[in-house]
C-alpha cells in the first residue's frame, strides 16, 4: 500500500494524488474524477501517511488501519460510509478494537470508510505489509519541499536610477 503522495485537501471532496510541485503550490489529480486542480500553499493539505487514529494507548497510523480493513475484506470493498452510525462503529471496532471512542467520532469513521473504498477501487490498498525503502527520507523530502515553497517570497524588481 503506497499512500505517500495521496492527499486530503480541506474543503474538497475525495482524495487527490500529488502530481507536480510548482512555485506557488502544487498540482493534484482527483481520484474521484481524474480532474487536475492547482492548490495554493495556504490551503490545508494532509498526506494520508501523516494521519493517525486515536487508540486507548497511542495513535495508529491510517495506513495500518487501511491494511486491517484490507485483511478483513480480503482486498475487497468495505461497508459503505453511508451506513448508520451504529453499524459503522461496530465494523470499526472489529477493525481496530482499541480505538478511542471518545476522540474518534462517527464522522471520522465515515471518512476512513469512504477513503478506503475510494483507494480500494483504484487498487491502492493492499493487505500486504508495505515495503518502503526510505520511508523517512521520502517523508522528510516532501515536508521540506512544502516548507521551502511556503517560505519563498517573490523577488522584488529594483529599477536602477539613471544618474
Amino acid at each position: 500500500m503506497n499512500l505517500e503522495k495521496i492527499l486530503s485537501i480541506s474543503g474538497k471532496p475525495g482524495l487527490f494524488a500529488l502530481k507536480v510541485q510548482t512555485r506557488t503550490g502544487f498540482i493534484a489529480e482527483s481520484l474521484l474524477d481524474g480532474k487536475k486542480i492547482t492548490v495554493g500553499l495556504k490551503v490545508n493539505v494532509s498526506l494520508l501517511t501523516e494521519i493517525s487514529i486515536y487508540t486507548i494507548d497511542a495513535e495508529k497510523p491510517l495506513t495500518e488501519v487501511m491494511r486491517n480493513i484490507a485483511i478483513k475484506e480480503d482486498n475487497g470493498p468495505a461497508i459503505s460510509h453511508k451506513e448508520d452510525n451504529a453499524k459503522l462503529v461496530a465494523y470499526f471496532t472489529e477493525i481496530l478494537p482499541d480505538y478511542d471512542s471518545e476522540r474518534v467520532y462517527p464522522s471520522d469513521i465515515k471518512k476512513v470508510m469512504n477513503w478506503y473504498n475510494l483507494l480500494q477501487s483504484k487498487g491502492l490498498v493492499s493487505k500486504e505489509e508495505p515495503i518502503i525503502e526510505n520511508a523517512e527520507e521520502v517523508k522528510a523530502s516532501v515536508v521540506e519541499e512544502v516548507a521551502a515553497e511556503k517560505t519563498k517570497t517573490p523577488a522584488k524588481k529594483v529599477k536602477a536610477k539613471k544618474e
